[in-house]
């Protein structure tokens, strides 16, 4: 299941970057991600990691409230910029994290990055260290609602 839905996903995106779709061009990129996708399985990468289709379903509740919070988050970045006192109190923090899986604590760790104001310094076991702008940010991951979210998205409750 793996193998055949990720040779489709390359197919695809082959073709949403080509723009062109003659017979020669549609059969390259079907040999290269077959391709591809055989030489991933040789190395054993194509896996439920690797590959997470498992998750494709929950973006969509995930993906608009991630973006919600990107924009939040930027507009505060901006009107701290654009403050001539510029109110920042730069402060490192260490956030618990609730997922079992790599994919989830990768995700949990970038969705930080991801936000303005605040990125990802440190992942270890059970924890990130991360660097935010203000304490109001670091007191916003603290209160765990991105946690809670990406544990969701994880498929864990």
């Amino acid at each position: 299941m793996y193998t055949l839905s990720s040779i489709l996903v390359l197919f695809v995106f082959w073709l949403l970057l080509s723009g062109n779709f003659t017979a020669f061009l549609i059969a390259a990129g079907a040999g290269s991600a077959i391709g591809v996708v055989l030489l991933a399985r040789r190395m054993e990468v194509v896996d439920h990691e690797g590959h997470p289709i498992h998750l494709s379903w929950r973006l969509v509740t995930y993906w608009p409230w991630l973006f919600k919070e990107i924009a939040k988050s930027a507009w505060g970045v901006t009107k701290i910029i654009l403050n001539p006192r510029l109110p920042i109190s730069p402060t490192l923090v260490r956030v618990p994290t609730s997922q079992k899986s790599t994919v989830g604590v990768v995700t949990y760790a970038n969705c930080i990055t991801l936000t303005p104001g605040t990125i990802s310094v440190e992942v270890k076991e059970g924890e990130i260290l991360v660097h935010a702008l203000t304490r109001e940010s670091a007191d916003g991951l603290l209160e765990g609602e991105m946690d809670r979210r990406v544990t969701r998205f994880e498929g864990r409750r």
